[in-house]
């Protein structure tokens, strides 16, 4: 199983050396990624961050779960991601999306016609990526450019997709999805069918589906639910999310995540490979030392 670790967790504390720390035992323990995202107004740029702790910590994948691409333009996040891959190699992945109209409102930016802009980002993006060449002249972004140095190999980029629309988009256009706060249910019958009949009518190769969810092994699994719902129900509002968990049949953010005994704990992860996942991202939520211990312990015997 390829089984990563997610550092999001840790971006509101804004300390390089602690996620550092915290994607060295990663890798030590022998997880294949490490992913974190950026918060659209929380100061605290991921890809800077992944950059540097990727010198500090080899032999493990890199993630960006997710850059929000509105704030930046396709030119400006191609240069960044270009190089973080001269620095990291073939093991920095670039994970991008919309984000929600809530967040780019705190920043003053309109979320209008966010399928179209995708495209349009995309259209500039990935040429420069694959080759590092790009004319295009679209509704949102009008770009002729070509880096210094095109990379020896295209950078992976994939993409947060829930929708019908931009599943198209990312199985024709990029390596695939990442996903957050998705149950297998909602996978198995509506992520992968449509993300990989786009890949494939694309002709492209079977797409990734990156998967993260908060995981915790513990003798009292309702009460974890209900701090994870309490803690995390802006989640349960946005129209994006709230449309998965309606396929999913579940209310409340907790009602998704991976809580119970470590043989529970384990099937749950389990299901969530069988419902088509390439890759699980483990979201360790441990409120306890406890907790901690049981959780990372049985992440570990799945590897």
């Amino acid at each position: 199983m390829r089984i990563g670790i997610s550092g999001t967790r840790l971006t509101r504390h804004a300390s390089v050396d602690r996620v550092a720390e915290h994607a060295a035992q990663a890798a030590d323990d022998g997880f294949t990624s490490y992913w974190m995202a950026e918060h659209p107004t929380g100061g605290f740029d991921a890809l800077t961050v992944l950059t540097l702790v990727g010198t500090r910590v080899p032999d493990i994948e890199i993630g960006s779960a997710i850059i929000p691409i509105f704030p930046r333009h396709p030119m400006v996040l191609a240069g960044q991601a270009l190089t973080a891959r001269s620095v990291l190699g073939d093991r920095f992945t670039l994970g991008i999306g919309l984000s929600h109209a809530s967040m780019m409102a705190g920043l003053g930016i309109d979320f209008d016609r966010p399928i179209g802009r995708l495209r349009d980002y995309l259209s500039v993006l990935m040429p420069l990526l694959e080759d590092g060449h790009v004319t295009h002249d679209g509704a949102d972004y009008a770009t002729e450019a070509t880096v210094f140095g095109a990379p020896a190999k295209p950078v992976p980029v994939v993409v947060a997709a829930l929708g019908p629309q931009i599943l198209k988009v990312a199985g024709a256009r990029t390596s695939g999805t990442i996903l957050s706060w998705v149950g297998p249910k909602t996978i198995r019958t509506h992520i992968a069918p449509r993300l990989t009949e786009a890949a494939t009518a694309a002709g492209k190769p079977a797409p990734r589906i990156v998967a993260s969810l908060p995981v915790c092994v513990t003798d009292t699994p309702e009460a974890i639910r209900e701090d994870i719902t309490r803690t995390s129900a802006m989640y349960g509002e946005l129209p994006s999310y709230r449309a998965m968990f309606d396929r999913e049949g579940v209310t409340h953010p907790g009602e998704v995540a991976l809580v119970g005994s470590e043989s529970e704990v384990s099937a749950m992860i389990e299901g969530m490979f069988d419902a088509g996942v390439t890759d699980f991202v483990a979201s360790e939520y441990t409120p306890t030392p406890e907790a901690r211990d049981r959780t990372r312990a049985l992440l570990k015997t799945l590897l």
